[in-house]
Order: C-alpha cells, then sequence, then structure tokens
C-alpha cells in the first residue's frame, strides 16, 4: 500500500500474529530475568536504592519511556532508546527518580505521610480516570492502569508518595523572600533604557568605489576558500512521480462547469460597500453625549478612546457590510472616512461609531476569474486521476517492476536528482516535505514503494549512489566566487568606512553630516529595531553615555553614539509589574537552590547504591 505523509495508523494483526507477538515477550521476559531484571519477573527487582527507599526497574522504565515520549513531542519526531541514551536521556531520569527516593526515605524517617482522603481526593480529580459524564470513572480507572501494567494498590501508593514529597518539598520551598537590594539591582538594570543615534552605512557611503576584481585575484579567492565551492556529499536519486500540476493543463474543462462555479462562489467575487468601523461604547446616555459635544467642539476621538482605558485596537470592530451593522448601518454608511456617528444604541449601550476607511465595492467578471477557475478543476480532475493510479504502482513494485517500467505501465515520468540530506534544493520534487523525508531515509538496497505526496501527486525512488564531496571548477563558479569576493570587499570597504567616520564624530563632527541618521530617543533591552541584527541592542547596552561605535553583523555596518541613558521608571504600573515579576523569579531560583541542597543533603546522610547492570538490561528491553 502507498505510504502517505500522515500514514500513522497501525494495520490490524492476525491472532497468529498476535499469538507470536506474547511468545516473544514471554521470552524477553525470560532474558531479562537472567539479566536480574523483572516485573520484568523474578530476580532483582530495583536499580537503585536511596537509604530505604528503592527505585525499582518498573519505576525506571516508566520514567524513561514518559521521558522518551516527551522528549519525542518536543523534537517533533520519534527517537529510538539508543538515540535518547545518546543525548544524556538516562542520566536525566535516574537523577530525578534518585531526587524522588531521597525525599521518599526522609518523609518516611520522619513520619510524613498524607491519609486516604488526600490519595483519593487526588485520584478522582485526574482527567485520564474521568468518564463522558466528566466525573471518575472506575472502569476507565481500572482499564487505564491495566494498560500501563499497574494494580490500584500499587498506583495509589506511588499516588500517596507523590502527594507527600508534594507536601515536604512545599515545607523546604515556602516562605522565601528575595532580598530588597537584589531585587532593586534587577530592576534597575532589567528596566534602564537608552536613547542613541545610528547611521547605517551603504555602498553609497563610500568615498571610493570597490574595485573591480582582475582574474587573478578571483582565481587565488577561490582557491584560498574552496570550502565556499565545494559541492557537498550527496545521494544520486532516481525517482518516477506523477504530478497534479505536471498533468493538470491536458484535462478537459466544461464551460458550463465553471459557470455554475463562479455563480456558487459569487460572494467570493462580488464584494459589496464595505467600512472599517471603531466602536466606542458608554455606559449611559449621558456620558456618551457628554463626549459627543466634547468631539463636535474639537476633542480628538483617540482622547476619548485613551479615557475610557481603551486602545483604538480594542474598539476595532473590522471590516463590516451595511447588512453586518443592522440598524446602525444607515447612519455609518452615511459618512465619509474620518466621520463619527452617534450616539446609537448598541446592546452595549450607547456608543460611537466611527469610520477609520471606506472600501469600495469590488466585482470580478467570470471572464476575469475563468482561467483560475479552470486551473481549479483542472488540479482537481489530476488529484483524482493520479489516486485511482497509486493502486496500479503499489501492485507493479510489489510485482518487482523498475521505476523505469513505471514509465511506460503507469505513465510517471522518471528523473534524477542528487539530494544533498537535510537541505531543500531547487527541483520541484524536492519541495515536497514527504519526498524529502524519504531521501533522507533511503538506503542502498531498498525496494522502491509508492509514496502519495501532499497536493496528491505520487513518487516512488531508489538511491543509485552516494555523490562525494567534491569542489566546484574555478570556471563553472566563476560567477558565484566573483559575487562572494565583491561581498567581501565591499564588507571591509564599509568597516574600514565606519572607522574613519568614528573617528571623525569623536574629533567633534556631527554625525549627522555623514548622512541620514536614524534617532531611537529610547528603547528597552528587549526592544525592538527594524532592519538590525539581534547584536546591536546588546552592544547599546554596554555603551557608555556618548560612546561612539561601529557596530558590524552579517550585511549590516552602522555608527552608534549613545545619547543618553535613562534610569528605571521608580514608580507606575509598569514598574511595580516588573518589579514584581522580578521578585518571583528570584525568589523561585533562591527556592530551587535551596531545594537542590536539601536532596542532596539528604541523599549523601541516606546513601546511595546504583545497579548499573539492572539498569543497562531495562535498556535493552526497551525498543
Amino acid at each position: 500500500m502507498a505510504k502517505t505523509p500522515d500514514d500513522d495508523t497501525k494495520r490490524p494483526k492476525s491472532k497468529a500474529r498476535e499469538a507470536a507477538i506474547w511468545v516473544m515477550m514471554g521470552m524477553l521476559i525470560l532474558g531479562l530475568g537472567g539479566f536480574g531484571v523483572t516485573s520484568f519477573s523474578g530476580g532483582v527487582m530495583q536499580v537503585a536504592q536511596v537509604g530505604d527507599a528503592e527505585i525499582t526497574t518498573d519505576d525506571y522504565a516508566r520514567a524513561f519511556q514518559g521521558q522518551l515520549n516527551a522528549f519525542s513531542q518536543q523534537i517533533g519526531q520519534p527517537i529510538s532508546s539508543q538515540e535518547a541514551l545518546a543525548f544524556g536521556l538516562d542520566r536525566q531520569v535516574l537523577q530525578g527518580l534518585v531526587v524522588r527516593a531521597a525525599l521518599d526515605n526522609e518523609a518516611q524517617r520522619i513520619g510524613i505521610s498524607v491519609g486516604d482522603a488526600a490519595v483519593a481526593a487526588e485520584l478522582t480529580a485526574m482527567d485520564a480516570f474521568k468518564g463522558v459524564s466528566g466525573t471518575f470513572d472506575r472502569e476507565a480507572y481500572r482499564f487505564t492502569l491495566d494498560r500501563n501494567n499497574q494494580t490500584e494498590a500499587e498506583f495509589e501508593a506511588g499516588l500517596r508518595r507523590d502527594v507527600t514529597r508534594e507536601l515536604l518539598q512545599g515545607v523546604v520551598v515556602g516562605g522565601f523572600a528575595a532580598p530588597a537590594p537584589l531585587t532593586d539591582t534587577l530592576y534597575a538594570w532589567a528596566a534602564e533604557r537608552r536613547g542613541f543615534s545610528m547611521l547605517r552605512l551603504t555602498e553609497a557611503d563610500l568615498t571610493t568605489p570597490v574595485p573591480t576584481p582582475t582574474e587573478a585575484e578571483l582565481t587565488t579567492y577561490h582557491t584560498e576558500n574552496i570550502a565556499l565551492f565545494t559541492k557537498p556529499e550527496a545521494k544520486r536519486i532516481t525517482y518516477a512521480s506523477l504530478l497534479p500540476e505536471a498533468i493538470a493543463p491536458d484535462q478537459p474543462v466544461d464551460d458550463t462547469v465553471l459557470k455554475q462555479l463562479y455563480e456558487d462562489r459569487l460572494a467570493e467575487f462580488v464584494v459589496p460597500e464595505r467600512r472599517l468601523v471603531e466602536r466606542l461604547v458608554y455606559p449611559d446616555q449621558a456620558a456618551a453625549d457628554a463626549a459627543r459635544a466634547r468631539l463636535d467642539a474639537g476633542e480628538a476621538f483617540e482622547t476619548l478612546v485613551a479615557e475610557r482605558g481603551l486602545t483604538l485596537d480594542a474598539i476595532d470592530m473590522g471590516e463590516l457590510t451595511r447588512e453586518d451593522l443592522g440598524d446602525t448601518g444607515e447612519a455609518i454608511f452615511a459618512l465619509a472616512e474620518g466621520g463619527v456617528a452617534g450616539p446609537l444604541p448598541t446592546d452595549l449601550g450607547p456608543a460611537l461609531f466611527r469610520v477609520a476607511a471606506v472600501l469600495a465595492a469590488e466585482e470580478t467578471t467570470f471572464e476575469e476569474v475563468r482561467d483560475t477557475l479552470a486551473i481549479e478543476i483542472q488540479t482537481d480532475a489530476a488529484r483524482r486521476l493520479i489516486a485511482d493510479k497509486v493502486e496500479l504502482v503499489d501492485d507493479l513494485l510489489a510485482g518487482g517492476a523498475s521505476l523505469e517500467n513505471l514509465v511506460t505501465d503507469a505513465g510517471l515520468t522518471l528523473a534524477t536528482v542528487d539530494y544533498v540530506p537535510g537541505l531543500q534544493g531547487d527541483t520541484v520534487i524536492e519541495g515536497y516535505p514527504a519526498f524529502r523525508a524519504a531521501a533522507d531515509a533511503v538506503a542502498e538496497g531498498d525496494f522502491a514503494e509508492a509514496i502519495v505526496l501532499e497536493d496528491g501527486g505520487i513518487v516512488a525512488l531508489r538511491l543509485d549512489e552516494i555523490v562525494p564531496a567534491a569542489p566546484i571548477p574555478f570556471a563553472d563558479a566563476r560567477e558565484d566566487v566573483a559575487a562572494a569576493w565583491r561581498a567581501e570587499a565591499l564588507t571591509k570597504a564599509l568597516s574600514d568606512r565606519a572607522i574613519e567616520i568614528k573617528t571623525a564624530i569623536e574629533g567633534g563632527a556631527a554625525i549627522g553630516s555623514f548622512g541620514i541618521v536614524d534617532v531611537t530617543p529610547e528603547t528597552a533591552r528587549d526592544g525592538f529595531i527594524a532592519d538590525t541584527p539581534e547584536t546591536l541592542l546588546p552592544d547599546v547596552f554596554t555603551m557608555a553615555e556618548g560612546d561612539v561605535r561601529v557596530i558590524e553583523a552579517e550585511g549590516f555596518v552602522a555608527v552608534v553614539r549613545l545619547d543618553r541613558i535613562l534610569p528605571a521608571a521608580s514608580e507606575g504600573p509598569d514598574a511595580e509589574a516588573l518589579k514584581a515579576a522580578l521578585m518571583a523569579q528570584a525568589e523561585q531560583a533562591i527556592a530551587s537552590d535551596a531545594f537542590n541542597a536539601f536532596t542532596t543533603a539528604l541523599t549523601s546522610e541516606a546513601g546511595i547504591s546504583i545497579d548499573q547492570a539492572a539498569i543497562n538490561a531495562v535498556h535493552a528491553s526497551l525498543p
């Protein structure tokens, strides 16, 4: 069967196949027993112990699998347990379990636990165990535990330990307060603002144009920078494909069908007159009338908006037709752009309506969209035609047909591409994620299989050979060499010119005498300056007032003068909010450090033993 981009479902297994799988599982369990790993069954039951608290093989296996699943979701693709070990996931899992065991051991030592009522409350609140009514469902509870190979007693004992650990952890981390000098220092740094002037340099600012390179210079540049002009290692792939865009133009089109499609989508092509409308609602008629009087006396509409504690975005109703506006439509559509109607009654109270823009009616005739509609119909027909051929291609490949056979037997087109794994090339076929995924995975000797592409096309491929990395001869790369040489020469020339300007400004020259200056009156550390590199503001915030600096990045050279340093605001809601956020972060960091120190001390005092052989056996049992 052809693979599709989202074909993740598994086929049902036959009873014989299920029996074979259970036999293999039994052999695996017996094999693990030989390594001393059980429940997994018989032999050593734990991978580590902290004091009297054990970390069982089941605990470790479940935690490792859970972390593996979470990591796979985070990176957007499944990874094997062996790949997870290479990432050090096993060390993270074991460290977390050791911390849990240390807390369990301490809770047991000092006699802390929670009662049945607390466990029951936690259990019945879990979404995983709720039925269709939204309440705790015992059958769902039993089914979920059965799927995870846990008994109710085991799960509830683990839940009791979880709640007890949370109780103990809360005692340790609660009550920390960030020192005022710390939060004040953090706030002063975070809320400080800077104002600066910036002169961006372009080729037009050079006093001497960039020279034209000689052939000898280009040849030398090519030799000295050969890594820039080397084709990477690639997979030479032959593929047979049938794409909708390739056969769509050959599909017949009926004008009657096109006209009916136009009529069915008439609202898309005939758009009535519209208005971009802003609505400012008032609590009562008196307040709305007073606002209207102020507006008529010359008050700005924006002032009225600000007084209501709103922004223009908050009162924007978007693009509306006369019908959309209901009873208020007539009055609003009678206005020119910028006009204000009202107060008019609304469901929310009396309101003023401003017309931000007038959008004229639009009509696209059938003749104007005929070709576009025809392409849609032809493409849809092409997709259906290809879909009918998928089974044929599957059968041909399963019967041993080559890609070349697919050309004559199924009407596919044969081509070859040198594909660089991880990169999207310029060919049409490389634009399909499904093709790139298959090309990344294909290995020598793999059997070709039909792959359905995202737009309904189909492709099958094979790996012919690995093409080693190779330098591109100068003659073939000359144009790219010349462009790279010139870009490097321009960057150096701009850098040299920037240093000259910097020296002149430090000597008393006005920065504006060298060109157009972009002035930023003030900005925060996390501000945004359009068309500048990410390094600009960090550099600006290291400068002293009056400093002049050349700041460079790829494709960017500028001379920057720091005009002023504005200290953090001492009052206001924004200042209070930032101070509170910084205080919370500092307290969280202090609490985290205290908790780490506490668990380290518990582990050291209780003693820890780790059975690496048991851990390795668990790893060997995982897929």
